[in-house]
Formats: C-alpha cells, structure tokens, sequence
C-alpha cells in the first residue's frame, strides 16, 4: 500500500509505480467519488481505449413474462 501526502495546496502527488501501472500520463482527466469515507480516483478514458472493454458480457436478461 502507498501513502500520500497532502500539500496545502490540497494537492497530491500519485506514486509513479501507480502511475506506471496505471498507464497515466499528464493532464489526464480523473473522476473523483467519495464513497464510505474515502477517495476514489478512475482515470477517464478515451472513447477509442473503451472500445472492446465489454466484450464477452451476458447480454440475457430474464424479462416479466407480461413484456415482450
């Protein structure tokens, strides 16, 4: 696990061996969520990286039998 620290600029600095891994270069755009009493942090990707991500999903949904 790695830790940070905030400046007083309330800023942070994401370790490179997370960056690395990540494949996160400058300027990239993030979503931040706060959720149970902590950050999350998801890049945003390109419309053109997503392509293919769901491929293999189960499409079938179990629909009432009073719908077509």
């Amino acid at each position: 696990m790695k830790s940070v620290t905030l400046s007083p600029k309330y800023q942070i600095v994401i370790p490179l061996s997370v960056r690395n891994s990540l494949n996160l270069v400058p300027g990239q755009k993030m979503t931040v969520i706060t959720f149970r009493n902590r950050i999350e942090l998801i890049p945003q990707r390109t419309i053109s990286e997503m392509r293919g991500f769901l491929k293999g999903i189960d499409t079938h949904v179990d629909r009432e039998a009073d719908r077509l």
